[in-house]
């Protein structure tokens, strides 16, 4: 086994199964993901440590155990349609796209999709789509999701992303300015219930638009 395998699954057996994980669909997807490869090489010693990290654009990409335990709230089946709002490295994306049957994922900062595109392709996964854009506004046109989750922090939940879910679908998203927190909604005939979760540090949710692509 060499070393970064034996790194990564070092993380998996102490940060994500070791901390509460027990989804084997989201186990086994850290288990694959490469993370040394969707941080700046000057990081990578330290891309399987219990720390979020910088990818540039003032943007982080998410401690291991806050991307399982949110992947995992999503409760996804490999034949679900996924929506991320921030793309950032593309780190959670691929981890969704380990489970999910695809992905759509929106940045609004193009290097970061550019480069998350990049790796995409590098790592050969067919079931992702990208594109620019303001996160806020969903991805209408692919409407309705089994599941959406947003990576970046906002003031409220925004409506446009409840109304892209399908009934039965869950949304989690940090919620809050300095104090924030998970909230976890599922989306019922009769409405929206919603859960509180952990305490969370997320980067703002970015609210300009951006050109599409």
């Amino acid at each position: 086994m060499d070393e970064v395998r034996r790194r990564r699954l070092e993380m998996v057996r102490n940060q994500i199964k070791g901390r509460g994980i027990t989804d084997p669909a989201v186990i086994r997807a850290i288990s694959r993901v490469p993370r040394h490869l969707f941080v700046p090489e000057k990081y990578r010693d330290a891309a399987y440590s219990d720390q979020p990290l910088p990818i540039g654009y003032r943007q982080t990409i998410s401690q291991p155990y806050i991307v399982a335990y949110m992947t995992e709230n999503l409760q996804l089946s490999d034949q679900d349609r996924v929506l991320e709002i921030g793309t950032g490295s593309g780190y959670q994306t691929a981890v969704l796209a380990e489970i999910a049957k695809k992905v759509f994922t929106v940045e609004i900062i193009p290097g970061l999709a550019h480069r998350a595109r990049q790796l995409f392709a590098a790592l050969k996964y067919k079931n992702i789509v990208c594109r620019i854009g303001d996160g806020n506004s969903g991805w209408p046109e692919e409407a309705l999701f089994d599941a959406i989750i947003v990576t970046a922090a906002a003031p409220e939940v925004p409506p446009p992303l409840i109304a892209q879910l399908k009934i039965g679908g869950r949304l989690i998203i940090p919620v809050g300015n300095f104090f924030q927190r998970l909230r976890l909604l599922v989306k019922t005939a009769d409405g929206v219930r919603e859960f509180r979760k952990i305490p969370v540090k997320f980067v703002p949710l970015t609210e300009r638009q951006a050109t599409k692509n």
